[in-house]
């Protein structure tokens, strides 16, 4: 997993500088969006066992890769594409889209809240909670939601390496380890 990642840090910081460099050509997030589209298709078992074959060469699997997306990218990330088949480095291209969002998030000062909950939280719950946590952490969230009934009750909230733990799980084990002591 860490070898993923070494691989896909320079590409995803070349693909980051190729679209600020060209700015007003592709937005950040357009960019983001179609990297994590090629990302999902990369994944395939089909496309998987494509990479393979030696009738298809470097720029039909390419060209088969960005038909699953909805709008076509520009020449950045199309050029990123080609170079990531040309190197054979399909299975980081998941890693790269991570770390593209990573780098996207960081120069908007935004980051990811991983709201990990007892029960589902609809939007108003969302809505509510949001402000308190922006303020705690020190920056702008969007949040990704998971539900544990192992909880209890309240939530874990997960930014960058901050964890905030405030579920019923969390104060009973605080307190077993009070009384233990």
């Amino acid at each position: 997993m860490a070898e993923l990642a070494t691989v896909a840090r320079p590409y995803a910081e070349a693909m980051f500088e190729a679209v600020q460099a060209a700015a007003g050509t592709e937005t950040l997030a357009q960019v983001a969006q179609a990297l994590d589209g090629l990302a999902a298709v990369s994944r395939d078992p089909a496309v998987r066992q494509l990479v393979g074959d030696p009738r298809l060469d470097v720029d039909q699997l390419g060209e088969l890769m960005l038909s699953a997306l909805p709008q076509q990218p520009g020449p950045a990330l199309r050029n990123l594409l080609h170079v990531v088949l040309e190197n054979h480095r399909l299975a980081a291209l998941p890693a790269i889209a991570e770390q593209f969002q990573r780098l996207k998030d960081a120069a908007e000062q935004r980051a990811e809240a991983l709201i990990t909950s007892a029960f589902p939280m609809d939007d108003a719950q969302l809505e509510a909670l949001l402000p308190a946590l922006e303020t705690r952490f020190g920056r702008k969230l969007y949040a990704r939601v998971e539900v544990d009934p192992g909880l209890i009750g309240g939530v874990c909230v997960a930014v960058g390496d901050e964890v905030l733990d405030t579920s019923v799980r969390a104060r009973l084990e605080s307190m077993r380890h009070a009384l233990t002591a």
